[in-house]
């Protein structure tokens, strides 16, 4: 159950985030299809195309809450932006793989 209600968290973030993101001029360089971008860093951010799977990893989901917390949803990148720092962002994500 904690598992549905984290995934319907996650998605509620991304639907909002997604939302922001058509609108915004950074729409022209979209994900392909089963990918998401997110913008990660903490002065400088970085563009990263990750796949939707990872909305499933508590660690991302983690992720996700800290930017959820940082931002609510209104993302300065006109995408998801995760607040941490590149390396630790690599870090959690190749243990996704």
């Amino acid at each position: 159950m904690a598992l549905v209600r984290s995934l319907l968290g996650a998605k509620k973030i991304l639907g909002r985030s997604v939302t922001a993101a058509s609108t915004s001029k950074r729409a022209a360089s979209a994900a392909p299809k089963g990918f998401l971008a997110v913008y990660v860093g903490e002065s400088q951010k970085k563009r990263y195309v990750v796949p939707i799977s990872y909305l499933t990893q508590p660690s991302f989901q983690a992720l996700l809450s800290k930017s959820e917390e940082e931002f609510g949803f209104d993302h300065p990148m006109g995408g998801l932006t995760i607040p941490c720092p590149e390396d630790i962002f690599i870090n959690v994500t190749s243990r996704l793989q």
